[in-house]
Order: structure tokens, then C-alpha cells, then sequence
């Protein structure tokens, strides 16, 4: 089975704010993500028809690159006209992912209440590419669901148990468990599903784990606590990648002028830290990041402070300094 990842803030310099974790050797260099020059503007705040409202914000989103070498982007509108919870999918294109100003291809998806989805509650797409089919997981506000792709622009929900799209959710009466913000990574011959919900109104990362991604094991909760803390929305938008032999997590706890995101370095992609730090490597002023390797090097896409479009700039990996 071929896997390839497809998914991937305007400040003029951004780097961590260093904590070098305790579980590297001593003669191995900590290396941390920073912002490696200016951020490029690739989306606005688009025409929704008649669901444009004067409040809405593009928020959380996924970044992959289409069968015809054209690079797509869809994200989570919220506070639109469209009712329910507010949310929905709309799309751009782009011919290079180093452009700006990407072109508007219109409303991508709304949520299907008769496939059970939360009216208005389309979050987060994640696009992965698995034995050439592009596998979109996208959260329902409750669940985490599937649509596949032969292209990489068209998309059609999957139709797992009873004809619908869900993979699994939250069954708590609770409204507010909101699983959300899926992506998904290739441990060797597992798929990890990382995504964030907060029972008991308490942000936390979730993980399961599945070799077929159609049955899914339980949730295993990976970060949780720590200088992040614990309220609704701590844990958002987790994002992992394998770097350098480690596996980073990206935790965002704020959005707007003030964003803020964590990172975490672990051998154990099952393993960030629980109610403590040890984990944790630093913070990017940036929300919602997420990080896609092409033609040899990493790059980070962004909300805007202003939350009125998407950014994306080069990514550089650079030694925390020992003393």
C-alpha cells in the first residue's frame, strides 16, 4: 500500500520559543521547526452566494496537491448564512504552492443531514493519498468521517456502515465533545488518526489507530495538560509529522492576532505528554498549521492573524542552542 502525505501565519520573522526537551542524547542536536522567510497570502475571505455573512472566517483547512499537478485548498468557513452550526467546505486553486492569490472555486461541500451529518458542521479537511485515491477525513462535529477522490478536486463520501460517511465519533449526550480535526499519518503499516475533542470541557489530543481505515481502534488520548492547558481549546487542530527520526506534534491553543501553537518532539507517536512537559520543544505564533513536503522541503500553511485567508512560507529545522 502506497502512502503519501497531500496535507500540509503575516509576521515578518517567527521562530520558537526554545524548551529543549530532557530525551535526546547529549550528542544529538534538538532540532526545532521555524519559519524560514516571509509568508506568501494564498487565500481571502471568499463570495459564498448566499451564505456570505459579514462575520465569517476561513479557519481550519487542508493543503494537497491534485492528479493534474494543481494545488488545492479547502477550508472550514465559520459563521456563515448556512445555518446549523454555522460551518461549511469552500475551495481554491492553484497553479505552484510557492503563488499567491489562489483562485476561488466556490462552496466544495455542505453537510448532509441525511447522511447524518450535523446540519452546518463541516470542520477541518484532511487530505492523504493512499495507492493513488485521495482520502479525505473531515469532522461532522460529532464524528470523523471519509470522502475519496480518483482526482483530488471531486469528492464523494464514503459509504461505510449504513451508507454513511462517519468512521467513528462520540456518543456522549454531551453536544460539546466535538471530535474534530482529523489528519491522518502512515506509521508504518497503521494509520494514525489524530483529532481533538473536548469532554467535560477539557481540549485534549486523541489518537486511533486502524490498519484498513474502515474499522478503528479505541481513542488513546496523546497530549493533554502541560503549560497548554486543559480548556476547550488547548488541543486544537493537532497536526504530526516524522522528522529526523522524531515525531512532532503542532497543539494550537489560540487563533487571531494573539495564535498561539505548541510543539512537541516524541519517539512515540502515541506519546506527547499527559498532564506534563517533558515532551514539549517550544511555541510558533501561528494557528492552525499544517505541513507539506514538495520537491524536497517543508513548507507551513497558516490562518492569517486577521483570520480573513489562509499563508503558507518555508519551513526550516534548526538546532536548539546548549547553552
Amino acid at each position: 500500500m502506497r502512502t503519501t502525505a497531500a496535507c500540509f501565519g503575516l509576521m515578518l520573522t517567527a521562530g520558537l520559543a526554545a524548551v529543549a526537551p530532557g530525551t535526546a542524547r547529549a550528542e544529538e542536536p534538538v532540532l526545532r521547526p521555524a519559519i524560514d522567510g516571509p509568508w506568501w497570502q494564498v487565500t481571502g475571505n471568499p463570495d459564498l452566494g448566499e451564505w456570505t455573512s459579514d462575520a465569517q472566517q476561513p479557519v481550519d483547512f487542508g493543503v494537497w496537491q491534485a492528479a493534474d499537478g494543481t494545488w488545492q485548498l479547502w477550508s472550514c468557513i465559520r459563521k456563515t448564512k448556512v445555518g446549523g452550526n454555522t460551518r461549511l467546505f469552500h475551495r481554491w486553486e492553484g497553479r505552484r504552492l510557492t503563488e499567491t492569490g489562489w483562485k476561488p472555486m466556490g462552496v466544495a461541500m455542505t453537510a448532509d443531514e441525511k447522511l447524518g451529518e450535523s446540519p452546518g458542521g463541516l470542520q477541518a479537511p484532511h487530505v492523504i493519498v493512499i495507492d493513488d485515491v485521495y482520502h479525505m477525513f473531515y469532522g461532522d462535529w460529532r464524528n470523523i468521517c471519509l470522502a475519496t477522490s480518483r482526482d483530488g478536486k471531486q469528492f464523494e463520501r464514503f459509504a461505510g456502515k449504513d451508507g454513511r460517511p462517519q468512521l467513528f465519533g462520540d456518543d456522549r449526550p454531551d453536544e460539546w465533545v466535538n471530535a474534530r480535526d482529523p489528519m491522518v499519518l502512515s506509521v508504518g503499516e497503521t494509520f494514525h488518526c489524530y483529532y481533538t475533542a473536548f469532554p467535560e470541557r477539557k481540549g485534549a489530543v486523541y489518537c486511533r489507530t486502524s490498519k484498513d481505515l474502515r474499522k478503528w481502534s479505541e481513542p488513546i488520548t496523546v497530549a493533554f495538560g502541560g503549560q497548554a492547558g486543559t480548556n476547550p481549546y488547548s488541543a486544537e487542530c493537532p497536526h504530526v509529522v516524522f522528522r529526523h527520526e522524531w515525531y512532532y506534534l503542532f497543539r494550537t491553543q489560540r487563533y487571531g492576532q494573539d495564535a498561539q501553537t505548541s510543539v512537541y518532539r516524541s519517539k512515540d507517536p502515541l506519546d506527547f505528554g499527559i498532564d506534563h512537559d517533558r515532551h514539549f520543544l517550544g511555541r510558533l505564533p501561528v494557528a492552525a498549521p499544517e505541513i507539506v513536503r514538495h520537491e524536497g522541503r517543508d513548507y507551513i500553511a497558516a490562518l492569517l492573524p486577521s483570520l480573513a485567508g489562509i499563508q503558507i512560507a518555508r519551513l526550516k529545522w534548526e538546532a536548539v542552542p546548549t547553552d
